[in-house]
């Protein structure tokens, strides 16, 4: 943290407010990026609990499917099974992209991904349709637990910042990516905090 406090003030007091940063008990088991995504696609624009349960719905489509579907019974399932379990149209052409990609070995394995650079990665996933930037910054996030990202479109991000920052409305996605050069190499770290401070309404205490 010494080094954020040094870097920011305002983003100092944040981190004395908040307390201890505690994103390690947030990451979650990843047994592999296929797997992993195909759970964030069908989580999408939804509450968790709402997600599991579509979720678990997809899964139980399959023979083995608690541990997640495999790419070829998403290809081999019909869309009516694929809609009768919660899917939008779009959710499940999303996953038949994934589930295509992966068996064409374009999905990076999990070891491969570790080795990756951030930037290299949020392409490679973003080139899975229904995969946005966004979504593969949260799997560098909370799956392989990355120090240094900063997802300049989230908007709990923007909030926070601009409760902490004292600003009467969000920053844009590029102001706020100017400032936050100097959180780097921990910009994550920053992102937690800011993630707080959104969710507990600004840094009043009491």
């Amino acid at each position: 943290m010494t080094h954020l406090r040094r870097a920011d003030p305002k983003l100092a007091r944040a981190i004395d407010v908040i307390g201890d940063f505690t994103l390690g008990r947030e990451l979650r088991e990843t047994k592999s990026v296929y797997a992993a995504l195909a759970e964030a696609i069908v989580s999408q624009q939804l509450s968790g609990k709402a997600a599991a349960t579509i979720y678990g719905r997809v899964c139980a489509l399959f023979p083995g499917g608690r541990s997640g579907p495999r790419p070829e019974q998403i290809l081999a399932a019909s869309d009516v099974e694929l809609r009768g379990a919660g899917l939008s149209g779009a959710k499940a052409r999303a996953l038949r992209d994934l589930a295509e990609k992966s068996l064409a070995g374009e999905i990076p394995t999990l070891a491969r991904a570790r080795r990756l650079e951030d930037e290299d990665l949020v392409e490679r996933l973003s080139a899975v349709r229904g995969i946005g930037r966004w979504t593969a910054e949260m799997f560098l996030i909370f799956r392989l637990g990355r120090p240094d990202v900063l997802p300049v479109d989230d908007y709990g991000v923007r909030k926070g910042f601009a409760l902490a920052f004292g600003l009467p409305e969000l920053p844009k996605p590029r102001a706020l990516a100017a400032h936050g050069a100097r959180w780097a190499p921990y910009r994550t770290v920053a992102s937690w905090y800011l993630w707080r401070v959104a969710d507990r309404g600004g840094l009043e205490r009491g």
